[in-house]
Parts: structure tokens; C-alpha cells; sequence
């Protein structure tokens, strides 16, 4: 883990579908990576401290979500760093190649959220977050690249979220009439909708961001072919 001067970091938490089990040959390219890849992330500008399994290099071996999901836990200085680690480094040849070996997700795979600096999460605080962003939409406690905020934001969010009351305290010692209970319903139902829809639009952006460093993998790999031929002329 490595020092920092910054009051907040950045944690991270992505889950992923294995289309077939780690020691199946069709995953082994993706196993190959991991030890460079995450020696990478080791000496990369602003990382802080990734999860891994006790007496492990990497942390396959946990499965909080599910037998088939593997999960990988960090920690980052900024979110700057973050991105480019993960769109400007090897990883990002896992990117481009990541439906070879992990299903695509319908829900949201990637949650974002801002600690004190010095504090590790743990997995459960982890899957806590994620849980928070499917069922909520992004927001100060959980967000994406695509729906991101500031230290400052999720700090000034925390400050202004009041205490969470008693449920005897919340409840009114009137009935609802029928009316207002349809309206109560009505309300939540459409709050539901727009959170629904927050969260799509979120997972489009985020494809869009997949699909672009998608498209910058290849441009590179053109680059480097063109290379090629001009030293062979």
C-alpha cells in the first residue's frame, strides 16, 4: 500500500461473469495476464491497495457474489488515476478482450465510491455499495465513470443526509386516506422508473467508454502494423 497526502481516496469495486471456470483452457489467456496485470496496477501513478486472497497474488479465489464471480476490490488516489490505469495500460488489453471470457452483465458490474484516506473496505462494505447503485442509481455514496463525483460532493452529501429516524418516530399517528396512498404509490413507482432509467443511460455510457477503448486498442494495434511494414520497406 502506498502513501498518499489526499484526505479522500477512490475505491473500486468490479464483478465479473466467468463464461467457464478458471482452470478451463478457454480462460487461460486471462489467467496468463493476471500476474502481470496486477503487478502493473502495483506500480501504477496513485494506486493505493488492492484486495487479495490470504496466502494468494490475487483475490480469484474469493467469490462474495456467486460461485462463477470473481471480483476485484482497490483503492486509488484519484479517480484519474484509476481511469488511466484501466484505459491507458495493459489492462486494457483485458478490456478488449473481456466477452471471450465473462458474460455481459445486465445489472451494474462497476461501483465507485469515495473513502477516507487510510481506511480499507472490505468486501462486504464493497458489495454493500454495488448493491446500493442497482437498487438506487448512481449517487455521492455509488456511482460509475459514466456518473461520477467529487470527494467533495460525496463529503458535503454525507454531511446533509440526515440521521436515519426511528420507525415508530417516521410513522404519522393519522391513517393515510385511500387517495394519499395511491398518491404515496404513485410517487415511489415513478421515482423507481426515473432510477431505472438513470441507471440504463448509465450502463450506455459506460459500454461507450468500453466501446472506445475498444476502438483505441485497435488503432494502436494498426499503428504498430504500419510501424512494422515501414521498417521491413
Amino acid at each position: 500500500m502506498t502513501a498518499s497526502a489526499h484526505a479522500a481516496h477512490l475505491a473500486q469495486l468490479n464483478v465479473a461473469t466467468l463464461r467457464h471456470p478458471l482452470d478451463d483452457p478457454r480462460i487461460a489467456p486471462f489467467v496468463e495476464m493476471l500476474d502481470p496485470v496486477n503487478a502493473a496496477a502495483d506500480d501504477a501513478p496513485g494506486f493505493v491497495w488492492r484486495l487479495v486472497e490470504e496466502g494468494a497474488d490475487d483475490a480469484t479465489g474469493l467469490r462474495p457474489a456467486g460461485e462463477d464471480v470473481i471480483v476485484n476490490l482497490s483503492v486509488w488516489q484519484t479517480q484519474e488515476a484509476l481511469w488511466d490505469f484501466a484505459y491507458r495500460s495493459g489492462h486494457l488489453e483485458v478490456m478488449r478482450r473481456r466477452r471471450e471470457w465473462f458474460e455481459r452483465h445486465v445489472e451494474a458490474h462497476l461501483v465507485l465510491w469515495w473513502i477516507p484516506a487510510g481506511h480499507l473496505p472490505t468486501i462486504g462494505e464493497a458489495m454493500e455499495r454495488l448493491a446500493e447503485l442497482r437498487a438506487h442509481g448512481p449517487s455521492p455514496r455509488a456511482f460509475t465513470f459514466a456518473s461520477s463525483y467529487t470527494a467533495a460532493e460525496a463529503a458535503q452529501h454525507l454531511r446533509a443526509t440526515p440521521p436515519a429516524q426511528p420507525e415508530k418516530a417516521a410513522r404519522s399517528s393519522r391513517p393515510a386516506r385511500a387517495g394519499e396512498a395511491e398518491s404515496v404509490q404513485d410517487h415511489a413507482e415513478s421515482v423507481a422508473d426515473h432510477a431505472g432509467s438513470v441507471e440504463d443511460h448509465a450502463e450506455s455510457v459506460q459500454d461507450h467508454a468500453e466501446s472506445v477503448a475498444d476502438h483505441a486498442g485497435s488503432v494502436e494495434d494498426h499503428a504498430e502494423s504500419v510501424g512494422d511494414h515501414a521498417a521491413s520497406v
